[in-house]
């Protein structure tokens, strides 16, 4: 069944849920286990799933997303025939409200039209788990469906495969419009028939600080890692050119995750340290989260703390939160005083 999808992910989705980690990125950019944005988890089980053609449809602040994905080399999207297509919203300035995405999906319908493909992937951007499309395709084929539903239990993962010609249908009568691709599935469950498929194995949809973090944690547990990093299904990412991470005699890890580029010379426990940390003499980090290019200085203490990309802490400084609530700091944050470091 390869190249008979395509694959829609939609960018466009905004909480506030997951402030301040988006107040400069879309979800779909959110930095994840130490290397990863969330979009590619879902973008690369399109890839793994034989799918060819991939467009994102971003809403604001994409600079981010735009600057990650590139031209999806990574993803082996860099074609001439298919490949990626990133499309920015529509601003229209008779109207103050953003666009529906299916009023995004109207305007782009030339990407629609002039595919080959039969089916749809429209999937969040989100979601963390493994999923091979080809078996929720054969699936929804051999039910005669027009559309398939991806849950896990009873719950919708707002991931669905639809019949390119009902999509079509419903963006060339300008007389239908939807809010969301709920709704659209609600509308053709009226009188086409929908199914679902059930997900199994770990899946997380991260749309808030509180499945953030807990997304995080789980990816520190042996089980977990197993379910989501497959050999045969690998998870792809913009490559970074690091030095490794240099550990000086005064380190001291445990069950942490820790990308290249750093300097550890501080006590790490049961976190995940983006490229390019510094962790101190003395400091100590334990069930934290630093982004990329953080920095801890000399004898401070972080426990529940989740630092956004640039944050700075300075010498003797404490920061605590709770399990069920990590203390956040902002991107480019300066906690205390900064020495020459």
């Amino acid at each position: 069944m390869n190249n008979q999808m395509l694959g829609i992910i939609d960018a466009c989705t905004t909480t506030s849920s997951l402030q301040p980690l988006t107040f400069y990125r879309s979800i779909a950019a959110v930095p994840f286990a130490g290397r990863y944005r969330l979009i590619d988890f879902m973008l690369s089980n399109m890839v793994n799933s034989g799918v060819q053609s991939v467009a994102i449809f971003p809403k604001d602040r994409y600079r981010a997303l735009t600057d990650h994905i590139g031209s999806g080399k990574e993803w082996d999207l860099d074609r001439k025939r298919d490949g990626l297509f990133i499309f920015p919203p529509v601003k229209n300035d008779l109207k103050l409200e953003d666009p529906s995405l299916i009023a995004q999906f109207r305007y782009h319908i030339d990407y629609f039209l002039r595919s080959k493909q039969d089916y749809v992937i429209i999937a969040n951007s989100y979601t963390i788990c493994t999923i091979d499309f080809n078996q929720v395709l054969k699936r929804h084929v051999a039910q005669g469906a027009v559309v398939t539903s991806v849950v896990n239990g009873n719950t919708p993962l707002n991931i669905y495969i639809i019949n390119k010609k009902a999509l079509l249908d419903i963006l060339q009568n300008e007389t239908q419009d939807f809010d969301t691709i709920t709704e659209l599935v609600h509308y053709l469950s009226s009188s086409s028939k929908v199914i679902t498929y059930e997900q199994n194995g770990y899946l997380s949809q991260v749309d808030s600080l509180e499945a953030y973090y807990k997304a995080s944690m789980d990816i520190l547990s042996a089980e977990t890692w197993k379910q989501l990093f497959l050999r045969t299904r690998p998870i792809y990412t913009k490559t970074k050119d690091e030095p490794p991470t240099r550990y000086a005699k005064t380190a001291v890890v445990k069950n942490s995750m820790i990308a290249n580029g750093c300097v550890i010379e501080g006590h790490v426990e049961n976190s995940i340290i983006f490229r390019g940390v510094k962790i101190g003499k003395g400091a100590v980090v334990k069930n934290s989260i630093v982004m990329q290019k953080g920095a801890i200085l000399e004898n401070s203490v972080l426990n529940y703390v989740v630092l956004d990309k640039d944050v700075k802490i300075g010498s003797h400084e404490e920061l605590n939160g709770e399990p069920n609530l990590p203390r956040v700091l902002a991107k480019g944050t300066v906690q205390g005083a900064l020495m020459n470091s």
